[in-house]
């Protein structure tokens, strides 16, 4: 097993204050390192990667390209746990969630994110929905689903600058 080496030299150093003057993150700094975030969190109960702690502490340490381009941001299930059991109201989960809108700023998706996202603005839905499948509901007696409007969503995310931030990596929409 190989050490990481950390340049503290590099890191940004204002990073966590500016996170702390978020709503919900001004708490960030009260953070004392006993780990109940990982240890009641079902996630990392399952992953070996996804340990809330660390991520708050490569926040802590300005670790900011680190922790905005870590896989790990996207593994959470936003069950709220950490921020519930959080001893010194560290809200996790709102961190989490500012991290993704920053990582997202920054080009940081990963890839089955981003295939999701144009899926939704293609489609309508995040999954292609088969001809077989519509026909199976049909046949169970259940609702056709309801029309989605791609052209709304699409106009909507070219408002927001999804489409900027996004762009597939094979250079399409």
């Amino acid at each position: 097993m190989t050490e990481e080496v950390i340049k503290l030299s590099e890191a940004d150093r204002q990073f966590k204050y500016e996170l702390s003057h978020v709503p919900e993150i001004e708490n960030l700094m009260l953070c004392m390192q006993c780990g109940t975030c990982t240890a009641d969190c079902p996630v990392a109960r399952f992953s070996g990667a996804y340990r809330p702690l660390k991520i708050l502490r490569m926040v802590l340490l300005g670790l900011k390209s680190d922790v905005l381009s870590a896989g790990e941001l996207w593994l959470c299930a936003s069950c709220y746990t950490c921020t519930d059991r959080c001893p010194r109201g560290v809200r996790f989960s709102s961190l989490l969630r500012m991290l993704r809108n920053i990582a997202v700023e920054e080009g940081y998706i990963p890839d089955g994110f981003r295939e999701l996202a144009f899926n939704i603005l293609e489609t309508g839905y995040a999954y292609e929905i088969s001809e077989s499948r519509m026909k199976r509901r049909e046949a169970a007696g259940l609702p056709p689903l309801p029309k989605a409007n791609p052209r709304k969503l699409a106009r909507l995310a070219e408002i927001a600058g999804f489409l900027k931030k996004a762009k597939k990596k094979d250079g399409g929409k």
